[in-house]
C-alpha cells in the first residue's frame, strides 16, 4: 500500500467527520416541499403534465438514472457552518476563519455541491501547508547533530528509531544517544529500534546526566565518522525550569565540540492532543530553538486539522508525519496528499 493510500485510509476519523459534516451542511439547505394549494372550485382543470425527458441510453438499459446532485448557495450562514465544522476538526478558530474566507472569495451566491466544496477546501489547505512542507535538511558537517524534543508519550522515541532506520537505509551512518536517562522504557525502546536498524545506541545508567551522555555520543560519532547523531531528550513539562536547564546544558556541552550544534532541533507532536499541540510548540520554542516538526498518530484521531493550524500559526517546517507503528508509517510530509486525505477526496 502506498503511503498516500495508507494516509487516506488511516485519516478516516478526520475525513469522515468532515465528510459527514459537509453532507449535513448541504442537505440542510434543501427547502422543504410545500403541498400544492387546492385550486378554486370553478378553476379550469390543470394541463396534463409534460412527459419527462427520456433517460439516457445507460438509464434505459439498466434503469440507473443518476439522482440530482444536492447543492447549496454559498452565503454567510453556510460559511459559518463550514467554519464550525473545521473548528470541530481542530483547525482552530483563526485558521478556520481564514480558510472559509478564502474559499468564499469571488464565490458568494454560487451553488456548490459537496465534491466542489471538498475541492475548494483541499486546495486551501494545500496552499497553507505548501510553504512548510520541507524535509529535514542534511548538511556536510559530520556528525550532523539532531536534538529531538517533545513531551513523553508523543511518539518521540519511536520517531527517532524510524528516522535512524530510514537514514541508515539511505546509506547514512547513524548513532543514537538515549538521552532520556530517567525513563528506562525509553532507553529500552531505542535499543530495540537500534537493533532493527543496525544503528548503535549509546546509553547511560538510569538517572545519569544527559549532557554527559550527549558529549560522549558526539565523541563516538566523530571517531566513527558518523553522518548523523540523533539525541533523545526528556519530555517532562511538569517542571519546565528543570527541563529548560537540562536542554540548555545539553546544548552548551555539545557546543564544546561543535559550536554550530545542534544543527536541527526537531519537535515531535502527538496529533491526538489536538489544540494542545499549539501550546507545546510555544513551550518548546522557549525551551529550545525548534527548527522543524514531526507529527505522529494521525491515524488515531479526528483532530487532523490541528496540523493546518500549526502551519498557519507558526510556519515551522513540517518534516514528516506518522500514521502507524511500522517503519514505513513515517514519511516526508506532502501537502497535497495530506489535504486530499484530510477532506476525504477519493481518487
Amino acid at each position: 500500500m502506498s503511503f498516500l493510500n495508507k494516509l487516506k485510509s488511516r485519516l478516516f476519523k478526520s475525513s469522515s467527520k468532515i465528510d459527514e459534516g459537509l453532507d449535513a451542511i448541504v442537505e440542510d439547505a434543501a427547502p422543504p416541499e410545500q403541498p400544492p394549494a387546492s385550486p378554486p372550485a370553478d378553476a379550469a382543470p390543470p394541463p396534463a403534465p409534460e412527459p419527462s425527458a427520456k433517460p439516457g441510453l445507460m438509464g434505459r438499459m439498466f434503469g440507473t438514472a443518476q439522482p440530482p446532485v444536492a447543492r447549496r448557495a454559498l452565503d454567510d450562514a453556510m460559511l459559518e457552518e463550514l467554519e464550525d465544522l473545521l473548528i470541530q476538526a481542530d483547525m482552530g478558530v483563526e485558521t478556520a476563519a481564514r480558510v472559509t474566507a478564502n474559499m468564499a472569495e469571488g464565490r458568494l451566491g454560487r451553488r456548490l455541491s459537496v465534491p466542489e466544496i471538498k475541492a475548494l477546501l483541499s486546495a486551501e489547505v494545500a496552499r497553507i501547508m505548501e510553504p512548510v512542507a520541507r524535509p529535514m535538511p542534511l548538511y556536510p558537517r559530520r556528525p550532523q547533530v539532531v536534538l529531538v524534543v517533545g513531551v513523553n508519550g508523543s511518539g518521540k522515541t519511536t520517531t527517532i528509531g524510524k528516522l535512524a532506520s530510514q537514514f541508515r537505509a539511505a546509506g547514512k551512518s547513524v548513532v543514537i544517544a538515549a538521552g532520556d536517562t530517567f525513563r528506562a522504557a525509553a532507553v529500552e525502546q531505542l535499543q530495540i529500534w537500534g537493533d532493527r536498524a543496525g544503528v548503535p545506541v549509546m546509553t547511560a545508567p538510569q538517572g545519569s546526566d544527559p549532557a554527559s551522555l550527549a558529549f560522549d555520543a558526539m565523541t563516538r560519532a566523530e571517531a566513527e565518522g558518523a553522518d548523523l547523531l540523533l539525541i533523545d531528550t526528556a519530555g517532562r513539562l511538569q517542571n519546565r525550569t528543570d527541563l529548560m536547564e537540562e536542554l540548555a546544558k545539553i546544548v552548551r556541552v555539545i557546543r564544546k565540540k561543535d559550536a554550530t550544534a545542534p544543527h536541527n532541533t526537531i519537535l515531535v507532536l502527538d496529533a491526538t492532543t489536538g489544540q494542545n499541540a499549539l501550546s507545546q510548540v510555544e513551550t518548546f520554542q522557549k525551551l529550545a530553538d525548534v527548527t522543524g516538526l514531526v507529527m505522529t498518530k494521525l491515524d488515531g484521531t479526528a483532530r487532523g486539522g490541528v496540523l493546518v493550524a500549526l502551519a498557519d500559526r507558526f510556519g515551522l517546517p513540517i518534516h514528516a508525519i506518522g500514521v502507524g507503528e511500522q517503519i514505513d508509517d513515517l514519511a516526508p510530509f506532502d501537502p497535497q496528499d495530506f489535504a486530499t486525505a484530510l477532506v476525504g477526496i477519493d481518487d
